[in-house]
């Protein structure tokens, strides 16, 4: 950097911008103030909970805002008395209002979890793995008034791996991201990094999971639901039924034909397995077993600790509530 360290904001709420954060920190920016989302109730006992980025500021010895909006009264003042040279986002949660993105002078930065223009929105990661993308990567780009639309700056890309989750994909964008943040910011002040429109004709759209998309759908190729059941580990889990309990399926794998004693049967069927002890699950073309499982007010277990504790016959069906 240069001789005067960056004075910054940064805005971020989950688990995903807590690298970004502490990156800045470690290498000299000077965060101003931390703006995270209010406290939320979660657990059983609806407790008030801070987020991960206010948790993580508070240990830095940052200080918090938690405006439920920015649009809130008091908020752009108290952001023109600070005077940042940026502002940061990171998986903030909020729109951020016109007033704010003119207001600093490099603008707002923001890191998206996507190779932009592709996937845009909110459930980048895991939409990259539904759709058997090979790679993905992580985007810093200058905001705008529309959903990931602003001019880009920097990218990098990420392999995906066969055993990709979305858990673990979320893992590794988050530290590119944060990695990718500190060099961006340091270009745009050098002006080493200039900023490149997207091109509209490339883009695709991410948007947040829907309650249903998260059900298996046993009449999908097997590889498609080994897929699904990847993306959506571990939460927020690809979701089935048997005998009307609610069934998270935490790990899958596409079985063989000779793993099974006959051909798959009507998807959904509950398959004879070859050898005892595999929860073998008939799908469009191939059996898919289920490696392990969280049955609904129960613990996670390997499919063949299932077999013992429920009641699981070959021939049952699984597949939506009924």
């Amino acid at each position: 950097m240069s001789a005067s360290p960056m004075p910054v904001v940064f805005m971020g709420t989950p688990d995903f911008s807590v690298p970004s954060l502490r990156a800045l920190v470690a290498s000299g920016f000077q965060v101003l103030a931390v703006v995270t989302q209010p406290d939320r109730p979660r657990g059983r006992g609806q407790r008030l909970t801070p987020s991960p980025v206010k948790a993580a500021a508070l240990a830095l010895g940052l200080p918090v805002w938690q405006p439920e909006k920015l649009s809130e009264p008091g908020v752009l003042e108290a952001l023109r008395e600070i005077g940042p040279e940026a502002v940061v986002v990171v998986a903030f949660g909020q729109k951020v209002p016109p007033e704010v993105l003119h207001l600093p002078p490099l603008g707002c930065v923001n890191v998206h979890a996507s190779l932009l223009p592709r996937f845009r929105g909110a459930a980048p990661i895991q939409r990259a793995i539904l759709a058997g993308e090979s790679e993905t990567g992580v985007t810093t780009m200058l905001m705008d008034e529309g959903w990931d639309t602003g001019p880009m700056l920097l990218q990098e890309r990420v392999p995906l791996r066969p055993d990709e989750t979305g858990g673990s994909l979320h893992d590794r964008l988050a530290e590119v991201g944060a990695r990718l943040l500190v060099e961006t910011l340091r270009g745009l002040r050098s002006g080493a990094v200039r900023p490149i429109p997207q091109d509209d004709r490339l883009a695709t759209v991410a948007p947040r999971l829907k309650e249903d998309e998260l059900l298996l759908e046993w009449t999908e190729t097997a590889e498609s639901l080994e897929r699904k059941v990847r993306a959506l580990a571990p939460l927020p889990g690809a979701v089935t039924f048997h005998r009307g309990r609610r069934l998270i399926v935490e790990a899958a794998r596409v079985a063989g034909e000779d793993e099974v004693q006959a051909l798959p049967g009507e998807p959904g069927t509950l398959c004879t397995p070859a050898r005892p002890g595999h929860l073998l699950v008939s799908a469009l073309d191939l059996p898919l077993e289920i490696l392990r499982l969280r049955p609904a007010g129960s613990r996670s277990m390997e499919g063949r600790a299932y077999l013992n504790g429920f009641p699981a016959e070959p021939g049952d069906r699984l597949g939506p509530e009924t």
